[in-house]
């Protein structure tokens, strides 16, 4: 195999560019390929810790467990944290930047480019292929001159691009074709076919619009992938939450997990191994009355915890939880969400608000620093008989003080997490639930303290995903034409790709120099 590249963009976010990249991996994989994936920009909330002590989109870390390889940050060399409505934090290198708003980001892209094009050159010296995901749309031209995620990076990068369409949303024939005729003709050049997907039904009633597409760009569908019902990866942000695996309908003794929507609410993806348990049901909520009824309630973790605490508060759901911790009903604070549960957050760096008080549910209080703590952690609970966990990691700018209560976990290390006060619990540990052993004995506290049995799964949470990772590979094995594919890898875009509405192009050139 020569050391080829692809580009993955989309007609918009979430398109399907996560999972055909993701898909794409693990059938290289499966082919015995050394590949690796790619995303040299991404905005999300949902982000993990390398074995490095990077911080990387959580996508990208799923799509390296796709492709067999250790996540490090060059597989996402610059990610973007929105902390707020107008500004994020920019994470480079898998470490903490700036804190930009949108306009100084696009100022500060000439000086990402060159870190960009290194870190995807450093994987393409080290693997046989290399699996990039665009952002958003190639097509947002008020954002070409910058670019670092779509066209910009093929151009410079000389790599070929397929561009996938969700037919689910209507309009994927004028969205691919409006797509590629509103690229400049050298970016087109790249442009070497198209994905359908999501597609319900009969495919060959698409075939004539499969057909006419060819004919008016010049390129071919190279798959149409279909709807498949339970067929998703851990999401970039909470816009696919409602893409989501539909929740199983509730049964006598299965356990209600009740999720507080937080509008900055980063890593929900740490909710994803209770609902694979099948006798839990998780649900994203801002509903009071929700939070009474719950078996168990969340409050996750979030990349602007002061402003969450606020409209948590405003929406009446502080009054809601201070109510169920006096009823002694469960309550489990993760990384901001045990922050707002303490008594008080000292912010000079996040909102930079100062003093706020907490909710007052638990004895601890957060001083947020400026360096963010970055690690993977392993340790127990012995509140839960000593149940272990492997899977925690800390990504996190507060430092938490007790003044009370016990511990919940405890590392290898010794250094004590999180709190324990009666049934409010905190840790600032996300992924801990991911191992079976701590989240089974959870849930079985939680079912007893709710009058229920719990009954654990019989597979691990591990085992499920590698199953949804393999039905990725299935997908692009069984759908795309995998010959062209490994064309693209060999060889590259093919060289006589026609340029399509040149005439408009020269039209409006014609009126710009008038």
């Amino acid at each position: 195999m020569t050391r080829g590249a692809l580009l993955v963009c989309g007609t918009h976010s979430d398109a399907g560019k996560s999972i055909v990249t993701a898909g794409l991996c693990r059938w290289l994989r499966r082919r015995g390929v050394c590949v690796a994936p790619f995303k040299s920009q991404n905005m999300a909330l949902n982000s993990v810790v390398t074995a490095g002590g990077a911080e990387i989109g959580r996508a990208q870390a799923m799509q390296a467990a796709a492709a067999g390889a250790e996540p490090e940050a060059a597989m996402n060399p610059v990610l973007i944290k929105p902390s707020g409505e107008r500004n994020s934090q920019v994470i480079v290198m898998g470490r903490p930047w700036c804190d930009v708003d949108a306009r100084f980001y696009q100022a500060m892209k000439a000086d990402l480019r060159p870190i960009v094009e290194d870190a995807l050159a450093d994987l393409r010296a080290r693997y046989d292929v290399v699996i990039c995901e665009g952002a958003g749309s190639p097509a947002e031209i008020n954002l070409r001159a910058g670019d670092l995620a779509n066209m910009g990076l093929a151009r410079a990068a000389d790599v070929p691009v397929l561009v996938v369409g969700d037919i689910d949303r209507g309009g994927v024939f004028a969205s691919l074709l409006g797509t590629l005729a509103l690229l400049e003709p050298a970016d087109q050049a790249l442009v070497a076919g198209y994905v359908i997907n999501k597609f319900r039904g009969d495919e060959s009633i698409l075939a004539p619009g499969l057909e006419d597409l060819r004919a008016r760009t010049g390129r071919p569908v190279l798959g149409v992938l279909p709807f498949l019902e339970d067929l998703w990866m851990d999401a970039e942000d909470s816009l696919a939450l409602e893409a989501r695996a539909p929740e199983s309908p509730a049964l006598a003794d299965t356990l209600d997990v009740v999720v507080l929507r937080l509008r900055w609410m980063s890593n929900f993806t740490d909710l994803d191994a209770l609902s694979a348990e099948p006798g839990v049901r998780v649900r994203f909520t801002r509903s009071a009355a929700d939070v009474e009824r719950a078996d168990l309630v969340v409050i996750p973790g979030t990349k602007a915890t002061v402003e969450d605490l606020a409209r948590l508060r405003a929406a009446g759901l502080g009054d809601a939880l201070r109510a169920r911790a006096a009823a002694g009903a469960p309550i489990l604070g993760v990384c901001g969400g045990f922050q707002m549960l303490g008594t008080a957050i000292e912010d000079g760096v996040e909102s930079r608000a100062g003093r706020v008080e907490g909710l007052g549910l638990l004895p601890v209080s957060t001083v947020f620093q400026r360096d963010k703590l970055l690690r993977r952690r392993a340790g127990a609970c012995a509140w839960l008989g000593g149940a272990r966990t492997q899977t925690g990691y800390e990504i996190r700018h507060g430092a938490i003080t007790l003044h009370g209560g016990e511990p919940l976990l405890r590392a290898d290390d010794g250094e004590p997490d999180g709190c324990r006060d009666g049934w409010t619990l905190g840790t600032a540990w996300h992924g801990a639930l991911e191992d079976d052993a701590l989240r089974r004995a959870l849930l079985r506290a939680v079912g007893a303290a709710r009058g229920r049995t719990f009954v654990a799964g019989s597979d691990s949470f591990a085992a499920l995903r590698e199953r949804r990772l393999d039905a990725l590979g299935d997908l692009v094995e069984q759908h795309l034409d995998t010959d062209a594919v490994l064309a693209l890898l060999h060889t590259g875009a093919p060289a006589d790709l026609p340029t399509i509405h040149a005439e408009v192009r020269a039209v409006a050139a014609l009126r710009h120099d008038s």
